[in-house]
């Protein structure tokens, strides 16, 4: 994902990270648009699958059901252009930001400190980062770069947790 969005950021001409936000890379040429789309569909995807796979791995936990709800964000914002659905893409893109960083918070539970600490300390920025975005508190980074911080925050809890899970799976004695 991350990758992707670089790539569209770099297929785009005039493409400024502090003062566009990151879903106009959806909305402006063929090449940087089909990239961004691409991204954003695939992750939401594989994170509903990942969320599939949390639930059957621990029922109790709702942690499956908050990233369902950013995955479902993800792919609405790739669905949905900020041009021509102004209204739907801001509420996926909600979605995806709020819920998203929300699952890192909830994650502590599933991991041990320093990790569980790292985890809420990337959602608690992620979340007061949204807010700054929310009321145009862009804190010197532009439109952009605050909205960076939002997304940045869960991607790097997303990046971190994933590969927890999969050291965890494959941890010697583990079946």
């Amino acid at each position: 994902m991350l990758f992707l969005v670089h790539l569209a950021e770099f297929l785009y001409p005039g493409y400024s990270v502090s003062q566009d936000f990151i879903s106009e890379l959806g909305v402006g040429p063929t090449a940087p648009r089909m990239v961004f789309v691409v991204a954003l569909v695939l992750f939401g995807l594989m994170t509903l699958w990942a969320s599939y796979l949390l639930r059957r791995r621990d029922e109790k936990s709702k942690l499956w059901l908050l990233l369902a709800m950013s995955a479902i964000g993800s792919i609405g914002v790739g669905v949905f252009d900020m041009d021509n659905f102004r209204a739907l893409h801001g509420l996926f893109a909600l979605l995806a930001f709020l819920f998203g960083n929300l699952a890192a918070i909830y994650s502590r539970k599933a991991v041990r400190p320093p990790l569980s600490y790292l985890f809420v300390v990337l959602g608690l920025m992620g979340l007061t980062a949204l807010v700054l975005l929310i009321g145009s508190t862009y804190l010197g980074l532009g439109q952009g770069g605050m909205e960076r911080i939002v997304f940045y925050a869960e991607m790097f809890w997303v990046l971190t947790f994933g590969t927890y899970l999969m050291a965890e799976e494959n941890a010697p004695g583990r079946t």
